[in-house]
């Protein structure tokens, strides 16, 4: 067993941990990065990169039926190369890994250990069979993995998770999604769009990150107008059946339903990869998914010198989240009993479907739970919005929320066209505290989607002008009021 001290070890070599390693080495002289699976990103292998490949595919298809809408008639149905598509989005996808992997390969070998690391205690872990590190601070940054339930095991070989869909050589015949969340909406979308025979069940009435009811039923109506969606499926059995799986289920007529799939694709989620850390050996406190508290500012665990970074937290499981979680815990890690709070950028989500979702800072539910704190919502339909509708994008909605009394900006929730570009724009306004009135001092060009913003905002100003009890329909409040 080969024994070596160290100041900072970090366990993950994806996004979050490469970046707390070169933070570490900024401010320490020996760190070690330790990985005991493939090397590249999540993002970048099996994540946000090859699912962006795979709807740009469906979207060029899209594109071509939606042309008639221009008066342009395209000369017979456009035919989709499935070997071809997943070619591109394989090759495509290995570049992007490449280089991630140019940047491991630049680490310098002895700083890096090949296996899976185990604590011991607070300051000590085992790789495998062969090597005993010691360390005064310890990353975890390990990732996170899909989450398979139980009931989908009966699909055996036919079962598949979002990373495998990105290995496939040839589209298959037909997929059933479980799970309307970000990766079942995103890929159920893309390979309906690409000729693939699809269903997406789901339950709880949830569609993606959506918070707010009235936009949920929008975007649930809306995606069920282009492919199959049931947010509140009812399964009653999954078989394997030969070289297929089968689906019983009730439609959303309510009646019994057998179908036959290639394949099931389970999208209910992710698991952060923390089960067999063997943190049961450390004095961490854990919650009830055994992952150590921590405070989301410095990535500190309790008093402890051990920190946590990117999806194996499960704060906010993407990537720029990741990075900068990576580099506040790597430089904690690295300065340790020093430790400084980080800045926590405003939260944004995007999802890449057609039309797109974005949430950005607080959301409907957040400021529902929010006590002592009322709010207004500014609202716009894309429907009738200039822009939209001169790209045949006319669809979406977008709900902007301000503080009753200062008119602050609280947060958005949008589904609707660009809305990556727009959430943007809200998310920066947020990050520099900005209120309704100031917003709406920016300027505005003719024509353009974020017209349909400034109507939002111009709705939100009026309210906040109202007052209370004149028009109660017009404010929302939390607890204690």
């Amino acid at each position: 067993m080969k024994e070596i001290k160290v100041d900072v070890a970090v366990i993950g070599g994806g996004t979050a941990g490469m970046v707390a390693y070169r933070k570490a080495k900024e401010n320490a002289k020996d760190v070690v990065l330790i990985e005991g699976g493939q090397y590249g990103t999540t993002c970048a292998r099996v994540g946000c990169m090859p699912s962006k490949l795979l709807i740009s595919a469906a979207d060029a298809v899209h594109s071509i039926e939606e042309a008639s809408g221009f008066g342009i008639i395209p000369s017979g149905k456009p035919k989709i190369d499935g070997v071809k598509v997943m070619q591109r989005v394989r090759s495509e996808r290995d570049r992007f890994v490449g280089f991630v992997l140019d940047t491991i390969e630049s680490i310098p070998t002895e700083t890096k250990i090949e296996g899976y690391a185990k604590f011991v205690d607070n300051k000590t872990l085992q790789v495998d069979d062969h090597t005993t590190v010691e360390a005064k601070s310890i990353v975890i940054a390990t990732g996170s993995s899909p989450s398979i339930l139980p009931m989908f095991e009966a699909a055996g070989d036919r079962l598949l998770v979002n990373d495998d869909v990105f290995y496939w050589e040839d589209l298959p015949e037909s997929v059933v999604v479980f799970g309307a969340g970000i990766i079942g909406l995103e890929i159920g979308q893309a390979l309906h769009r690409l000729g693939v025979r699809t269903k997406i069940l789901s339950k709880f009435g949830l569609v993606g990150p959506l918070n707010h009811p009235e936009i949920i039923e929008y975007a649930d109506r809306t995606f069920r107008d282009e492919f199959y969606l049931d947010t509140d499926a009812d399964t009653l059995d999954i078989q394997k059946a030969g070289d297929q799986v089968e689906i019983t289920f009730k439609n959303l007529d309510g009646e019994e339903q057998i179908e036959k799939f290639d394949y099931l694709l389970a999208a209910t989620g992710r698991t952060p990869n923390v089960g067999n850390l063997g943190l049961e050996n450390t004095t961490l406190e854990l919650n009830e998914r055994g992952i150590p508290l921590f405070d989301r500012f410095t990535l500190q665990c309790g008093n402890s010198s051990i920190f946590i970074a990117g999806d194996a937290d499960n704060d906010l499981p993407l990537l720029h989240e990741a990075a900068a979680e990576g580099r506040i815990a790597g430089e904690n890690a690295a300065r340790f009993p020093e430790v400084h709070a980080g800045l926590r950028t405003v939260p944004l989500t995007a999802v890449f479907t057609d039309p797109q979702i974005a949430l950005v800072g607080n959301s409907y539910n957040q400021l529902l739970e929010t006590p002592n704190r009322c709010f207004v919502t500014g609202k716009v339909s894309f429907e009738n919005q200039g822009r939209s509708r001169v790209m045949l994008k006319n669809k979406g909605m977008l709900y902007i929320y301000a503080e009753y009394g200062s008119g602050l900006f609280l947060g958005a929730e949008m589904f609707g066209p660009r809305a990556e570009h727009i959430a943007h724009l809200l998310a920066w306004a947020h990050q520099k505290r900005m209120c309704i009135p100031e917003m709406l001092q920016m300027p505005f060009y003719h024509p353009v989607i974020e017209e349909g913003v400034r109507t939002a905002l111009r709705d939100a100003n009026e309210k906040l002008h109202i007052g209370p009890g004149l028009d109660e329909t017009s404010m929302e409040c939390g607890p204690g009021i």
